[in-house]
């Protein structure tokens, strides 16, 4: 297990408790998460996102789940929608380094596999969503180690701006 900072000693207690560990723990639950302060500056966002990080029994790869309140939209897009300008920005980025997932109503998904692009640049991405509530979740599975952190920043410029690889 890698981890920057304060995660450093909760890795390290996870990992020492060997198979007494959790499969899955959940962490950052006052929701003051370091990260949130960049997070927020670089979405441009009025409010602090929500950030509710996990540890998993496994050393690398990495599932990011973003909440989404669409209601304070002058426009409400259907999930469907959502799906399809996602869809379509990703589409228009040449390097195809980024998949979308079909767009399907599903109470949960059973396949997401948080190492399943361990040692590569992949990404996919998932919208799941709620119409009537104007509520979705974007996920994303990637290998949060394998390019390091500075690689992953500058690939993330790239598809910001629409850079090729």
């Amino acid at each position: 297990q890698q981890a920057g900072g304060d995660q450093r000693p909760m890795i390290e207690d996870y990992v020492g408790k060997g198979e007494d560990a959790p499969e899955f723990l959940p962490y950052g639950l006052t929701l003051q998460h370091k990260h949130v302060p960049e997070l927020r500056a670089y979405a441009k966002l009025s409010h602090d996102p929500i950030m509710q990080p996990a540890v998993g029994n496994f050393a690398q790869g990495m599932i990011t789940v973003v909440p989404l309140q669409l209601r304070g939209l002058d426009r409400v897009p259907t999930g469907a929608e959502l799906h399809a300008a996602i869809a379509d920005h990703y589409a228009s980025i040449d390097g195809g380094v980024v998949e979308v997932a079909p767009y399907t109503h599903m109470e949960r998904i059973a396949e997401i596999d948080p190492e399943i692009y361990n040692g590569t640049n992949r990404m996919k991405v998932y919208v799941f969503a709620n119409d009537e509530r104007a509520q979705a979740l974007l996920m994303a599975v990637y290998d949060n180690l394998g390019k390091g952190a500075s690689g992953a920043a500058v690939q993330n410029l790239d598809l910001m701006l629409g850079i090729k690889h």
